[in-house]
């Protein structure tokens, strides 16, 4: 009996996560009994202090590899650059396409080219989080869980059928960071998963429940910015959800201080100082006063939560544990944290 020929698999993407799901693609070519025949990713950019040009890490696995890689700038059949992405894409003669954050809109003539469509890693529990942030929407809005969707692409942003869905939990201590890395690894079993038997999950495959959608916006710098009027537990999913970047921060007399790690809230410490303000600066930890619980009886409760710092960044310094600061002298007891606009 003949073995069938390959799935020819054109990857699509460009950070870390995509990266992930590629090499272990890769690996298991003879296994799923795919071939990826060029792998795409967006142009070098310039970055670190040097500005070189550096290549994607996508684009550094498929070098690894000896596979050919793409880089258009656009697939826009109204640019004669975007007619020849397209032209380039037919002639690799792609059975199926993955995208995992690619970066680029892929038009419907694009979606269209290969046989069976193009499937989309996406790091929610679709139609929870769509859009370019579900990663980090997820821990700022305090979901317990999250997930991989393995998803039809159509023209809309994140809108097609679903084909696969794992489910993965969020920890109490989970940062983006840590939850990307998870994310990561279950994106590339869950796409081989499928590619074992492509038809039957296209044939299996659900719509969305237009109903529960979200959208995950874009993270922007500004949103690191802590204010002390919040519930603790709302800072504390702050201080996660935006590590490693923008990072949370506040200021003390003038200078940004970066807040990059505190302990789960504990309800039971509450205090009546006002929000911002320092109450004990500790060894395990630093005390912060911060606004009223949502669920507290806002009239009759004068009381606030707090939150337990563990790790700080002063400006110019190096990142400090909460036991370093208590050593030091940039901190006392009674100092408090402010806004920008305070000043």
């Amino acid at each position: 009996m003949n073995k069938l020929q390959p799935l020819r698999i054109v990857f699509a993407g460009t950070p870390e996560f995509a990266a992930t799901a590629l090499k272990a693609l890769i690996e298991q070519q003879d296994a799923l009994n795919i071939e990826i025949v060029a792998v795409y990713s967006q142009p070098d950019r310039k970055s670190g202090r040097g500005q070189k040009l550096t290549a994607s890490a996508v684009k550094q696995v498929a070098l690894n590899y000896d596979i050919p890689v793409e880089q258009p700038a656009t697939f826009s059949k109204s640019s004669t650059e975007g007619m020849a992405a397209r032209q380039t894409l037919r002639t690799y003669h792609p059975d199926v396409m993955i995208v995992a954050a690619y970066g680029l809109i892929l038009p419907i003539g694009v979606l269209n080219i290969p046989t069976h469509g193009c499937l989309n890693i996406h790091a929610s529990l679709l139609p929870r989080w769509r859009g370019a942030a579900p990663i980090h929407r997820a821990l700022l809005a305090g979901d317990n869980e999250t997930g991989i969707t393995i998803m039809q692409m159509d023209k809309g942003l994140d809108t097609g059928d679903m084909l696969y869905k794992v489910k993965c939990p969020i920890e109490n201590d989970d940062t983006a960071a840590s939850l990307h890395d998870k994310l990561a690894d279950l994106g590339a079993a869950a796409t081989a998963t499928v590619l074992q038997d492509l038809p039957s999950y296209q044939a299996k495959a659900i719509s969305q429940d237009e109903s529960q959608a979200n959208y995950a916006e874009k993270l922007v710098k500004t949103e690191g910015e802590i204010n002390w009027t919040q519930p603790a537990a709302v800072i504390e999913r702050q201080i996660r959800g935006l590590n490693p970047w923008p990072g949370a921060y506040t200021f003390l007399d003038g200078q940004r201080v970066k807040v990059l790690a505190s302990m789960p809230v504990n309800n039971t410490q509450s205090t009546v100082k006002p929000a911002g303000t320092v109450i004990s600066v500790g060894r395990k930890a630093i005390l912060v006063a911060c606004g009223k619980n949502d669920d507290s009886d806002t009239d009759n409760n004068t009381e606030a939560s707090t939150l337990r710092i563990t790790q700080l960044q002063f400006a110019g310094g190096k990142p400090v544990s909460a036991e370093q600061v208590c050593q030091g002298n940039q901190l006392n007891d009674g100092d408090e944290f402010t806004s920008e606009s305070d000043h």
